[in-house]
């Protein structure tokens, strides 16, 4: 009977080893043939006038720079104000606040606040940022917005990033006469920012690809213009796709593919930079 039982665990274990390799597989064909299908359609619109035109009517006249650019402003100011601090306050949550009532309250409301569709903070934004601060549909209403979309993410990565260091790394610090900052600025920032680096890409790189928060906030889907500061219009490439996309010709859904393209390489340059200083920083602290 023990023997039938191993068998049958034997047994059951090795079809649901087959059945994950199976599912891994079959998303990764699929992920293949979309890109594929990407590649066929929009490469041969790739091209320096592409690149550096912005949107036309006409399809041959058609680029992505305005779009380009505005990406860029939202994704850097989004990273000056969520980043420092979301891990300030992973920080101060980890190392400084006491285990209570009011702790796990706040972390169980960032949990949630993770989990909230990208939509409602759309709405915040357009009720708080564009109307009540006159901010309009300005690459800082939009920044603010997305802020607010990744800070959840951000702040629970680098929890669970400082929370992995070893206690004993802190004790030590301690011992030889460090203070609280000194050893949180000194040994465990350093040894979780591997953790932290990997959050905040991730997290920015959502925020690169969203859409219904700069819809809500009134962002349009097609400026001619390049934005220069953080009060102009914009638009972003997921916006510019999606306008393309819904054009009846042909040679427009051919462009969008073109655009996703563009966008599918920035945000593998993204991750490769953040596996990068992963790496560095894993190999400083071997």
């Amino acid at each position: 009977m023990t023997s039938r039982k191993l068998q049958r665990r034997y047994l059951t274990e090795k079809l649901f080893h087959l059945f994950c390799a199976l599912m891994t597989w079959t998303s990764v064909l699929i992920l293949a043939l979309l890109l594929i299908c990407l590649v066929y359609k929009g490469y041969s619109w790739l091209d320096s006038q592409f690149l550096t035109s912005s949107t036309s009517r006409f399809p041959v006249k058609a680029g992505i720079y305005p779009a380009m650019i505005g990406t860029l402003w939202l994704i850097s100011f989004t990273a000056i104000i969520s980043v420092p601090v979301g891990i300030a306050t992973a920080i101060y949550l980890e190392e400084y606040a006491k285990r209570n009532r009011l702790t796990r309250f706040i972390d169980l409301n960032i949990s949630n606040l993770a989990g909230v569709p990208s939509i409602v903070y759309g709405m915040l934004g357009l009720v708080f940022f564009s109307r009540y601060l006159s901010l309009g549909d300005s690459v800082l209403a939009g920044s603010l917005t997305m802020s607010l979309l990744i800070l959840p993410v951000i702040i629970i990565a680098s929890k669970e990033a400082i929370r992995a260091v070893p206690v004993s790394i802190r004790q030590a610090a301690i011992a030889l006469g460090a203070t609280r900052w000194q050893t949180v600025r000194d040994h465990v920032l350093p040894s979780a920012l591997p953790g932290i680096m990997t959050g905040v890409i991730l997290a920015l790189s959502r925020a690169f690809g969203e859409t219904a928060p700069l819809i809500m906030i009134g962002i349009p889907t097609v400026v001619f213009i390049t934005p220069d500061g953080p009060h102009s219009t914009f638009t972003t490439l997921p916006m510019q796709i999606y306008s393309w996309a819904t054009e009846p010709k042909e040679e427009f859904r051919e462009i969008a593919a073109a655009g996703i393209i563009v966008l599918l390489i920035i945000l593998l340059l993204m991750n490769t930079i953040a596996v990068f200083i992963r790496h560095r920083s894993e190999k400083a602290h071997q």
